[in-house]
């Protein structure tokens, strides 16, 4: 369980790293818009993606 949890961490932090690395004017375009956004459409953002998250994790932990 360690393992795969190490690894699926692993993978987020190179895909997390991967817009500021090949784009990083835009990536901190992209911070400056999200820092004008209200608390509300933050959440909603990170609501989204937990959500998201979870439907991709059950759908494909039967595999």
């Amino acid at each position: 369980m360690w393992h795969s949890l190490i690894i699926a961490f692993a993978l987020m932090l190179i895909l997390e790293g991967l817009l500021p690395f090949l784009f990083p004017a835009h990536w901190k375009e992209t911070f400056r818009r999200m820092i004008q956004l209200k608390d509300g459409q933050i959440r909603f953002f990170g609501i989204s993606s937990i959500v998201t998250g979870l439907i991709l994790f059950f759908v494909f932990q039967s595999f």
